[in-house]
């Protein structure tokens, strides 16, 4: 609980901690010069007063008029205090002293509310102390006071002899004309410290706002460059440590901006050099593949010694060619060139004629109801979805189940296999191209781009894959589809929605769009998944691809 209130009156505002921090040094200043203030003002009223009372009693005590004939009565003890309290000063007197039977007897000025009971006895013991006569000492007895509070009235209470050998006489004045002088001049420091307060808490939004405007200003400026506005910069005016602070976010910026353009301009020379080293083996590609197709109807005619050597050219060949197209295929996501052509497509129906185009009827388990409609491109699913499927057949094992499912506006499809899944470690780049796993293994039969692939034709949808584990084993990848279309992408048939030029689109050894199924594995790795990105579907081209019986 107490870990929960802290955090709740934690303040983050940096102006609401100027404002309270200039608010408790005023306050902290107010309140010091005004109890130093209140308290030098008191001793001040209460010492003259003090002063004027005792200087008077002692007037009244020494004079000749005050004195009282031996052993007296009550009544000459009343009236000579009523004659010492008639001064200026206004105080009460008692008189105590034995009469001539050696009784002690006292006289008041105000019998009923001032006596010798009211005098505290410390006071009277004090009084009664007689002192040594020495060099510095002319007298036996001295004046003593004392502050007392009765009932929340504030009395002075002084005593002494009367003379040499006289009476006692004590007085008791009241404090409270000044006690009220000192309450109203609390009531001022008070309201003198609240002003000071407000204006203390003016001057600080004052200053907060002088110190933060160019932080603000900077926190704009902040956002617009992570948002890729890298021309933003910040106008430097004064030399104090806020200015110095836009300097270095302005050298920051401009550095930022060179390399950010040095970065752009090594990249697009890296995919034109890309797409034209493509475009440019498309060619010889092309009579090489002819030959090759030549070489494999011709192949049971050969030379023994030479039939392993045909069989792996015509292989090579063939991936180089799935290499070139996939490569064509990032270079146009990369440039932004990419279209779609969008139409209306029952789900199932897609899903069915993907996998018997590929003769895998009988290792896929379909869960899908017929008449689930979403607006995609059919052969960007084709391909996502080939990828998919081929990659759980090669590397999870049969049987793959594949489930369709309708979650608000968007289109599930899962498709989960049976394998030892794919190492957490690796789950974060299953979608990298080029990505492997493992050091040991560099050469793939695949190209190492068809997640990649497949992923960038989901986000051209406006979807979206992702790949897990599944608790009950096996590996599970989850495309995530509009159902509507998306808008990622026009749908018009300009773009790469066609064969690239030069593409062979006679059979199916140049449709790049699925690959073969044994060669359909991408992105996963570990004992089941390799993070190779075999190439299940390229993407570039066309939806067909070679069957799993070739």
């Amino acid at each position: 609980m107490r870990r929960f209130l802290g955090a709740g009156v934690r303040f983050t505002s940096l102006r609401l901690r100027l404002v309270l921090v200039f608010g408790l040094v005023a306050l902290t200043a107010a309140v010091s010069a005004s109890g130093i203030a209140y308290w030098l003002n008191r001793e001040a009223v209460l010492t003259r007063t003090q002063d004027n009372t005792l200087d008077d009693f002692k007037e009244q005590l020494a004079s000749p008029d005050r004195t009282v004939p031996p052993g007296p009565t009550r009544e000459d003890l009343a009236r000579t205090a009523r004659a010492m309290s008639r001064s200026g000063q206004h105080y009460d007197v008692v008189l105590v002293d034995r009469d001539a039977k050696g009784r002690t007897v006292t006289g008041s000025s105000s019998p009923g509310s001032f006596s010798l009971g009211d005098v505290p006895a410390t006071l009277r013991e004090a009084v009664a102390r007689k002192q040594r006569i020495t060099a510095t000492n002319k007298a036996s007895s001295h004046l003593y006071w004392q502050r007392v509070d009765v009932k929340g009235t504030p009395y002075l209470i002084a005593g002494a002899e009367v003379g040499d050998g006289g009476p006692t006489g004590y007085l008791r004045k009241s404090l409270s004309s000044e006690a009220d002088d000192l309450e109203s001049l609390a009531w001022s420091l008070g309201i003198a410290t609240t002003l000071a307060l407000l204006v203390a808490a003016l001057l600080a939004q004052a200053a907060a706002t002088t110190v933060l405007k160019p932080v603000h200003r900077l926190g704009i400026a902040a956002k617009r460059l992570g948002e890729g506005k890298l021309s933003t910069r910040l106008r430097v005016s004064g030399t104090d440590e806020l200015a110095e602070l836009s300097r270095t976010f302005n050298d920051a910026a401009a550095a930022l901006e060179r390399r950010v353009a040095d970065m752009s301009a090594r990249e697009e020379a890296s995919r034109r050099f890309v797409a034209d080293m493509s475009h440019e083996l498309r060619t010889p590609l092309t009579a090489i593949t002819a030959v090759t197709e030549v070489l494999e109807e011709e192949i049971d005619t050969l030379d023994p010694m030479i039939e392993p050597a045909v069989r792996l050219v015509v292989s090579e060949t063939r991936r180089l060619n799935t290499l070139v197209e996939n490569l064509m295929e990032v270079t146009r996501f990369d440039a932004g060139t990419a279209r779609l052509v969008c139409d209306d497509v029952d789900i199932a129906d897609q899903i069915t004629a993907c996998i018997d185009a590929r003769a895998w009827l009988d290792a896929v388990e379909l869960d899908a109801e017929r008449g689930i409609m979403a607006r995609v491109d059919p052969r960007r699913l084709d391909v996502i979805l080939a990828n998919l499927i081929g990659n759980a057949l090669k590397h999870g094992g049969s049987p793959v189940r594949v489930s369709v499912r309708v979650e608000g506006p968007s289109l599930v499809i899962r498709v989960r296999d049976h394998g030892p899944g794919i190492p957490e470690d690796v789950l974060p780049h299953v979608f990298d191209r080029f990505y492997k796993a493992s050091a040991s293994r560099p050469r793939s039969e695949g190209s190492g781009l068809g997640l990649s692939i497949a992923q960038a034709n989901a986000h051209i949808h406006g979807g979206g894959i992702t790949a897990a584990n599944s608790p009950e084993g096996g590996a599970v990848f989850t495309l995530r589809l509009p159902l509507d279309g998306g808008e990622a992408g026009p749908e018009d048939g300009t773009g790469d929605g066609g064969p690239p030029d030069g593409a062979d689109t006679d059979g199916a050894d140049t449709d790049t769009g699925t690959g073969t199924g044994a060669e359909s594995r991408s992105g996963a790795a570990g004992a089941g998944h390799e993070a190779d990105d075999d190439d299940g579907g390229a993407g570039g081209e066309g939806g067909g691809g070679r069957a799993a019986g070739r």
